[in-house]
């Protein structure tokens, strides 16, 4: 059997996040105003709360340092609240395997076109890129709304990112501005060949709580090795742009940036690559490769355990398509349309169910491509 990629703990390194003293202290000072907060929602949170402040062998949820430094980030009490309640969701349901009305997270595709072909993506494989497969477009604004709509006050994870690059999306700024505000876990992936000043507003306007920088390396050729098209003096000036204005026009940003890469080669030395990063980004991190090039003609793995990602995310295509992974990238899983039915109806509906029964009575390997993926 494969060995295994688990989800919840893919950082392979991780640098820059301060020690979590600072959010168990504000979490232990308003602890007693979680009894405030009504139904199922303050039930998760004091359970939430209970697992950090009194931690146990059997407890499932604690603060790992980059949770603890998104916390300590918050300007509000309220704000922690909806934080716990949406992070306990995220790290403890996919555990238990157990399911609400909306996922614990979304990914949202702006585009699934991306400018690179890097060595370690499915961006390599001509069966996603080629036009004529119709995997490749951009999502409108309307279709974009249309899905915001939908899990706002409800999911607190967004990330925009998923198949592509999300700032070539043409109507990334006009996306950017609607989230403004709406979600306190939204992400933003990018590779930052495409940024320039009108996006750097548009994100920093949006107060993401992280920007994700992907790269994987200090030296220009061996990022243009590793990030096929991609050149390294490009997105130096690019996140150096980024903090010129941060620091100018948004002092007061809540908003965590990191630089992370995949780790693929032995020729990355991460302490390297943390001393070339760490004066441009908050956090510097490797994530462990998952070899998902193309997993469609990879033989099966004799991996039964169930997907965790079943129950923390869904993942919506620039179509509206509606799909469990992107490992699955050729959409063989896709479980329903978002401009047809809602993210929870699909979330909780049929298809989804039985590709989740499926993954728990031990026929995980009669699905494709779950059959040859790593993660669980």
């Amino acid at each position: 059997m494969s060995d295994t990629y688990v989800k919840a703990n893919s950082f392979a390194e991780l640098a820059g996040a301060k020690s979590g003293d600072a959010a168990n202290e504000r979490i232990r000072r308003i602890s007693d105003k979680a009894d405030a907060v009504p139904g199922t929602r303050g039930t998760i949170i004091k359970a939430a709360i209970d697992e950090i402040l009194n931690p146990r062998p059997e407890s499932e949820f604690h603060l790992t340092p980059f949770v603890a430094e998104e916390i300590r980030r918050l300007r509000t009490d309220d704000e922690v609240f909806r934080y716990l309640y949406y992070r306990y969701r995220y790290d403890v349901y996919p555990n238990k395997q157990k399911l609400d009305g909306f996922p614990p997270c979304v990914q949202i595709e702006p585009t699934s076109i991306c400018n690179y072909r890097c060595v370690f993506c499915y961006q390599t494989d001509k069966m996603l890129t080629q036009g004529r497969h119709g995997h490749m477009g951009m999502m409108t604004l309307d279709t974009f709304k249309h899905i915001v709509d939908q899990i706002e006050d409800e999911v607190e994870a967004v990330t925009l990112a998923s198949r592509g690059e999300p700032l070539m999306a043409r109507e990334i700024v006009g996306m950017l501005e609607y989230l403004a505000g709406k979600f306190l876990g939204l992400k933003i992936n990018t590779n930052a060949s495409f940024m320039n000043e009108e996006k750097i507003h548009a994100i920093l306007a949006a107060e993401p709580n992280t920007v994700v920088f992907s790269a994987d390396a200090a030296d220009p050729d061996l990022y243009a090795t590793l990030r096929v098209n991609g050149k390294l003096d490009v997105v130096l000036a690019n996140i150096r742009m980024f903090n010129k204005i941060k620091q100018r026009d948004y002092p007061s940003s809540r908003t965590v940036t990191r630089v992370s890469g995949v780790k693929y080669a032995d020729e990355q030395v991460f302490s390297d690559i943390e001393a070339f990063w760490h004066d441009l980004v908050d956090q510097v991190a490797f994530v462990k490769y998952n070899p998902w090039e193309n997993p469609y003609d990879d033989p099966k793995n004799g991996i039964e355990t169930p997907c965790s990602d079943l129950w923390r995310r869904t993942f919506v295509w620039w179509d509206g398509r509606v799909n469990p992974c992107d490992v699955d990238y050729r959409s063989h899983l896709s479980v329903g349309n978002a401009e047809l039915e809602s993210i929870s109806e699909i979330w909780t509906g049929p298809k989804y169910q039985a590709l989740r029964e499926q993954h728990l009575n031990g026929r995980r390997q009669s699905v494709s491509p779950c059959k040859s993926c790593t993660l669980i």
